[in-house]
């Protein structure tokens, strides 16, 4: 390791120090990925609460990884004018505010809010991870360390969504907030001994503040254009502002990083055709990730009607499984060339999510439990190999920025995926919903039939007779939603399928290569 305090805290703690800073980097990660995951069984409580749709309820999830995505390319400059120690703490204490102000939050703009502070604190420290674990390992074992820091990772999502559905079932949706406090303290605890200080001989470090600002306009101009579309219509004055500003900022932002002497992204990287592929795929790897961990609990809750801790239990087991094949793939990609487990694994994720498409009510809550499973051990076998074969394809000096690249293409990936994947079910399920209702005239059998027999229903446990066609209709109008809404779903299942599908011909590019 290169600095002095680095060394010292090595030679005090042994062969062994390199694997408790790695453990010190993960119980923060689990703070913030437990957070970005928990709180989507509790997204229909809040909903109800604040009676707001899915078309605001998804900034919940897509904001805090919109915000942790722009802070993410922070972290560089953070650690070089403060350290990596003093870059933990302040991580830890603008998600713990966050997270304090979540569960004070009276009022949904209030959350929204909370839940974008969370995400500052967690991009922070998110890629703190990956370099620590590459410049602390030897090449041969860095899958390895890829493996044991992903175990952690995807433990706390497997073991979060159930945990916090039994707290929202026993308490109510705040109750997802402080859940993940323990860790930040135990977190905190953990880097004030294990994580080195900055090195008082650093040179005052420069950060591209255009650049911060040009890609913080693009995504939240573009989130803001796709969430609100639905609700303001997608040609008003509004929503085409907010696309015309994300395309300019966007267009912006290339022009200014490649002018620059200093880019905060240096887009030189994607001249490289392996790590250019590893960055597409870690792109969709993220869309599809986060975007499949938004609907299924809203899926299983709004058309199934689970619980929240059924829902979070339905979870739970492919969660599991999936924090024991990270470390086996980590092995596997240390040996074999990338490209075979990570086409396995999009295969097997897009078989999973095909067989989701064709879930309805009557679907049972274990064959629905082994379509997750199959597509969760699917993402097992993508992730490490894609980071260790996109690592490998750069020179020792790229090494930082291609980390920082690859966990900014993945939190990218998942922020607009969580959006768009959201906005495609209402706008299928909003143009199922008008195909039914167009259909419900009196010249329509079934229809009559079915307000006729509701109607005899209702006359036979004592409605009064001028309630029972307004109940009736009322219950077909619930009924039309509902299929409406299911099929929205199943749709968005679909063409998620078709995606990973097609994320096979960047993963093919992935080979083992020469370690450079």
């Amino acid at each position: 390791m290169a600095s002095t305090a680095a060394d010292l805290l090595a030679a005090r703690y042994g062969s062994s120090y390199r694997w408790l800073l790695t453990l010190t980097a993960m119980i923060g990660n689990i703070s913030l990925i437990l957070s970005s995951t928990i709180v989507n069984v509790a997204i229909p409580n809040i909903m109800g609460a604040f009676g707001v749709g899915q078309d605001k309820a998804q900034w919940l999830s897509a904001g805090f990884l919109a915000t942790m995505t722009v802070a993410m390319l922070l972290n560089a400059w953070m650690i070089a004018a403060i350290g990596k120690k003093n870059t933990y703490y302040v991580s830890m204490a603008v998600f713990v505010t966050g997270s304090v102000m979540a569960v004070a939050s009276n009022s949904f703009d209030m959350l929204v809010f909370a839940r974008l502070l969370q995400g500052a604190g967690a991009g922070f420290i998110h890629p703190l991870a990956l370099q620590v674990i590459y410049q602390i390992f030897p090449s041969n074992q860095r899958g390895r360390a890829m493996g044991f820091f992903g175990f952690g990772i995807v433990l706390a999502p497997a073991l979060g969504p159930a945990f916090g559905g039994i707290m929202v079932d026993m308490f109510d949706w705040r109750a997802v907030f402080w859940l993940v406090l323990p860790f930040c303290g135990l977190g905190t605890i953990m880097a004030a001994i294990f994580m080195p200080p900055r090195e008082k001989e650093v040179t005052q470090p420069s950060m591209d503040w255009t650049g911060l600002v040009l890609v913080s306009i693009f995504m939240f101009s573009l989130l803001s254009g796709l969430s609100n579309g639905s609700r303001e219509g997608w040609s008003s004055d509004s929503i085409i502002l907010y696309f015309v500003t994300s395309v300019a900022a966007v267009i912006g932002f290339i022009i200014w990083e490649s002018i620059t002497p200093q880019p905060m992204l240096s887009l030189q990287l994607f001249a490289n055709l392996r790590f250019a592929s590893g960055c597409a795929l870690s792109f969709v790897w993220g869309a599809g990730n986060f975007g499949l961990w938004y609907l299924i609990p809203l899926f299983v809750q709004i058309v199934m009607g689970y619980t929240p801790t059924k829902a979070g239990l339905l979870l739970m087991p492919a969660g599991l499984l999936l924090a024991f094949v990270f470390p086996l793939t980590g092995r596997i990609s240390d040996w074999i060339s990338p490209r075979i487990p990570i086409v396995i694994g999009l295969i097997m994720t897009s078989y999973s999510c095909f067989l989701m498409a064709g879930a309805d009510t009557n679907t049972a809550f274990w064959v629905f439990g082994w379509w997750l499973i199959i597509g969760r051990v699917g993402l097992g076998f993508v992730f490490p190999p894609l980071t260790t074969g996109s690592m490998r394809a750069l020179p020792p000096e790229q090494v930082s920025q291609g980390a920082g690249m690859m966990s900014f293409s993945r939190q990218l990936g998942g922020a607009f995926g969580v959006c768009l994947l959201a906005t495609f079910v209402d706008l299928r399920s909003a143009y199922y919903a008008h195909s039914y209702i167009a259909t419900q005239t009196a010249g329509n059998s079934a229809t009559m039939e079915f307000l006729r027999t509701f109607q005899t229903h209702l006359g036979q446990v004592g409605t009064p007779e001028g309630l029972q066609m307004p109940a009736a209709l009322q219950q077909l109008g619930q009924a039309i939603f509902d299929q409406a809404t299911m099929l929205g779903f199943r749709e968005g299942f679909l063409v998620t399928a078709l995606v990973f599908f097609i994320a096979i011909v960047p993963g093919s590019f992935l080979g083992k290569g020469k370690e450079k």
